[in-house]
């Protein structure tokens, strides 16, 4: 017992840092590894994100328990969370709050009845990843509405989708209607239906880093802090 008292003492500076490091990570901040391509081209396979953990709820660490709200989710923000219709922690965009009606014609996103704002971006706009595998073959559009913010889409009609149209449908209470922004290789709120607010984790907001995986895992330099929106 004395001897494990005095391993104590003489690392205590390292076992506090563990015990924030647990703490920031289990209810603060945390960063998840995207495999998939599903938010392309806002975010790549390979890209590290952060997420922001206190941007909706205070939750006990390492669980899905939530202690209190701390804000609402709003109309364009990137979401992560737990989706037990899927089985899988999704990152997707929130397009459709509790209340809104949501209709999806030729995959462009209607909400209560109003059309959200698209513009098709040149060929050579900087904001597209320039080479193959990064940049998928299909059209990049920016789309916005009056309470969400420009962000690009994909869309490749050349794909068959099944969900490219979508009847209108009323989101309940206290649930959410996301959307990739890789329109015809994401799933999502139109296969797996609404999320309940109870499985929101958190915001994504930066890339942390970025690497090739799928290929030689070489670093994306360029992507490294970036942010997301």
């Amino acid at each position: 017992m004395t001897k494990l008292i005095t391993i104590l003492k003489n690392n205590r500076g390292f076992l506090l840092f563990l015990l924030l490091l647990f703490v920031v990570r289990g209810s603060v901040i945390d960063w998840h590894p995207v495999p998939t391509g599903s938010m392309k081209p806002t975010i790549l396979e390979g890209d590290v994100i952060v997420e922001n953990k206190m941007a909706y709820d205070l939750q006990v660490p390492f669980t899905d328990i939530s202690l209190m709200q701390l804000g609402q989710p709003e109309r364009g923000d990137i979401i992560v969370f737990s989706s037990e219709k899927s089985g899988k922690r999704l990152i997707k965009r929130l397009v459709g709050l509790p209340g809104d009606t949501i209709e999806i014609v030729n995959n462009q996103l209607i909400i209560n009845g109003t059309f959200a704002n698209y513009e098709t971006l040149p060929e050579k706009d900087e904001r597209i990843p320039k080479m193959a595998p990064d940049r998928a073959p299909g059209t990049y559009i920016m789309e916005s509405s009056d309470d969400m913010d420009p962000h690009i889409m994909l869309i490749d009609q050349s794909k068959y989708n099944a969900y490219r149209n979508m009847p209108p449908l009323t989101v309940p209470e206290q649930t959410y209607f996301f959307m990739g922004d890789n329109r015809d290789n994401s799933s999502d709120s139109r296969v797996y239906g609404v999320a309940p607010r109870s499985e929101l984790r958190g915001r994504a907001f930066v890339i942390l880093l970025s690497a090739r995986h799928l290929e030689d895992w070489s670093p994306r330099w360029e992507r490294f802090w970036k942010s997301l929106y």
